[in-house]
């Protein structure tokens, strides 16, 4: 999987986080920072991190659990905190994810169907924020959505900049 692709596609590369071996879940702290890394996110405040790493919460999984399933409506975003993960397209794994890496933004906009499944590999510890958290902060934070836009718009821009010479 090509990393320019990767947010269409629903899983982004690693930002150089360090594997955790301890059972403690994240910190707040450590949640801004993952979702500070998020293209999706990139034009928020800290405070807006801030709000929304509050409404995101720590899952475990267990080796080899689907996190994650093609095709099935997509919920809820993932930052992983520890272990690591396949992206799995049909039958092919096409990609690996390791702490740092996300998953399923889109999915926090749209709800469409998941175009990949993502499969546990290790024990992991991901962030995880659910589509129903996310939209009830945006009517709390409608700065939160327009930064989101904004963010996306100039993605699509960059993207078009090519086809438009």
């Amino acid at each position: 999987m090509a990393r320019q692709g990767a947010v269409i596609a629903g899983a982004m590369g690693s930002r150089g986080t360090r594997p955790r071996n301890d059972a403690k879940g994240s910190s707040r702290a450590e949640r801004v920072e993952l979702l500070s890394r998020v293209p999706l996110f990139s034009g928020l405040s800290k405070r807006q991190l801030r709000r929304l790493a509050e409404v995101a919460a720590d899952a475990r999984y267990r080796p080899f659990t689907t996190i994650v399933r093609e095709g099935t409506p997509g919920d809820t975003f993932f930052a992983i905190v520890d272990g690591n993960a396949s992206v799995v397209r049909g039958t092919r794994a096409t990609a690996k994810l390791r702490p740092g890496d996300f998953f399923g933004e889109i999915s926090l906009i749209d709800g469409g169907p998941r175009t990949a499944s993502i499969v546990a590999q290790s024990p992991m510890l991901t962030v995880r924020l659910s589509r129903a958290a996310f939209n009830k902060m945006l009517k709390l934070e409608p700065k939160i959505g327009v930064a989101i836009l904004q963010e996306i718009a100039h993605r699509i821009r960059e993207r078009e900049r090519p086809l438009t010479g």
